[in-house]
């Protein structure tokens, strides 16, 4: 496991903390353990600015904005909606579910393929494939010049700490480029990824079941990060389902990697409850979403401009979320609702450049 701390900065009263846990297994020579580092991130958490309210009786207190926001792949509106998933019920009762539509407007300079990496970007950039230049999940030459989520996180005044916990590495080292200065340098405090590229990860296992078990273990380590630490901004991204599409398309195989996902989403929402018992002053916005849908005749691809290619869901926490007045959600729209929610100030010339809207505000 690599390990990577920036040093505090205390006549700021400013902790940051670059920690990477994306390397399969704990080496015995590590010095710091996994329930220090995390301890370090509670840490981190609670000297964050705050946000002050007001209460009815006039007494401020101080809240906190929290994010998490999870893709899971390759997932049509049809079959959410169809397989039971208590995970996500759980998420959305007493807040909010919407279809959506990614691929840009047909016939526009936005029109963009209904390919993953289009899709995160997307959803990472508030804007279409035109501007931020992902149009395939290979080969990605991403303009950083349209500011991502963290890289606005990181520019704001106060400390705001950042989470990632991703079963593709490419989604930090090359959509985000993390350390690059054109992308903004080093973005994240928090990370779990690189299983994917560790052939020392579970290498019995076939493809498929290997990312799976990925999947899990990203999920572990995001629910207790969660919880001891609660970064500002966390994304977890979990694959297995669209390995499922691709394999074996519509049907049996692709519903039982849905519910099993979902309980991977229960499992995040679980720590996020449990942390909203510990840390009764956190304001936590959750969003679950996916970034393509599927081909209507077998479920096995997407790419093209079809409605179920296009269609998404969005699901979330608050009651508050609604589509934009003439047209559908789209994926560009969750960019904005995680500014509005978490009161980033966003330079004018990103805020000029977005496509999208706050699913927060009408």
């Amino acid at each position: 496991m690599m390990i990577r701390l920036k040093s505090p900065l205390v006549l700021s009263i400013s902790l940051q903390a670059f920690v990477v846990v994306g390397l399969h297994g704990f080496r015995a020579g590590t010095r710091l353990g996994l329930p220090l580092l995390l301890s370090l991130g509670a840490l981190l958490a609670q000297i964050t600015n705050a946000n002050t309210d007001a209460l009815d009786d006039g007494v401020a207190v101080n809240t906190s904005p929290k994010t998490l926001f999870v893709i899971v792949d390759g997932i049509p509106a049809d079959v959410i909606e169809r397989v039971n998933t208590p995970g996500i019920d759980a998420v959305t009762k007493g807040g909010s579910y919407l279809r959506a539509y990614v691929g840009g407007e047909l016939g526009m300079p936005t029109e963009s393929p209904t390919v993953s990496a289009v899709g995160y970007m997307s959803l990472l950039t508030g804007t279409w494939s035109n501007k931020h230049n992902v149009r395939a999940n290979y080969g990605i030459e991403p303009n950083y010049a349209f500011w991502d989520i963290f890289r606005v996180a990181k520019h704001q005044a106060r400390a705001v700490t950042t989470g990632l916990f991703s079963t593709w590495t490419d989604n930090r080292t090359i959509l985000m480029g993390d350390g690059l200065k054109a992308a903004g340098g080093y973005k994240f405090d928090f990370v779990a990824d690189g299983f994917d590229k560790d052939q020392e990860f579970a290498p019995a296992l076939d493809d498929v079941e290997r990312i799976q078990a990925i999947d899990l273990h990203v999920t572990t380590l995001a629910a207790k990060t969660l919880l001891e630490s609660a970064p500002d901004l966390s994304w977890v991204y979990l694959q297995h389902t669209d390995d499922i599409g691709h394999r074996d398309g519509d049907g049996q195989a692709m519903d039982l990697a849905v519910r099993w996902v979902d309980a991977r989403i229960h499992d995040l929402w679980s720590a996020v409850q449990a942390r909203q018992q510990q840390a009764v002053n956190e304001d936590w916005l959750v969003i679950i979403t996916t970034d393509h849908g599927r081909t209507a005749s077998d479920g096995k691809g997407h790419g093209g401009q079809s409605d179920r290619e296009r269609t998404i869901w969005i699901a979330s926490n608050t009651p508050r979320m609604v589509s934009p007045r003439g047209r559908s959600a789209a994926i560009v729209d969750i960019y904005p609702t995680i500014v509005e929610h978490m009161h980033f100030d966003l330079p004018d010339e990103t805020a000029k450049k977005l496509e999208g809207q706050s699913l927060l505000s009408e």
